[in-house]
């Protein structure tokens, strides 16, 4: 698929590190180094500004190993940019650690997944179609 993308960082294009990864590297486009102090959340910006089809959403996800070694992670995970969206995608993220951490520009902050979605058309009706679960939610199979 080709996607039509504006770069105004000095960062490389998002890109797939290995041959069957789903999701691409998003780089912090920073004029100096922005420091999160424990539990503070911050909107770092990446320069990039993309032209989804219609039908598709960019899904932007926590890094693993920054949540893993660094406890950062991103509050409205996953984010999503919307097809009709024209401006920067910028990542809210989050210091969920005990320890201050810092973001450079070209840290690797967030990883995007363009995915295919589907547009749904309610039907009000009365009653649903029952099933073996029925309305068992939260741990209603047990614990773990």
């Amino acid at each position: 698929m080709l996607i039509r993308i504006i770069n105004h960082s000095e960062n490389t294009l998002p890109a797939y590190e290995t041959l069957h990864a789903a999701g691409m590297d998003l780089r912090a486009n920073l004029e100096e180094p922005v420091t999160l102090q424990p539990l503070e959340r911050k909107l770092i910006p990446t320069g990039l500004h993309i032209e989804l089809p219609e039908g598709y959403e960019a899904q932007i996800r926590p890094r693993s190993g920054l949540a893993f070694k660094h406890g950062i992670g991103i509050v409205n995970s996953p984010g999503t940019v919307d097809a009709d969206y024209r401006g920067e995608i910028k990542v809210l993220l989050v210091n969920l650690s005990n320890e201050v951490f810092e973001i450079k520009s070209g840290d690797r902050i967030a990883q995007m997944v363009v995915a295919k979605h589907e547009k749904v058309e309610w039907e009000q009706v009365t009653q649903l179609s029952e099933t073996s679960r029925g309305m068992g939610g939260y741990g209603h199979t047990g614990i773990g």
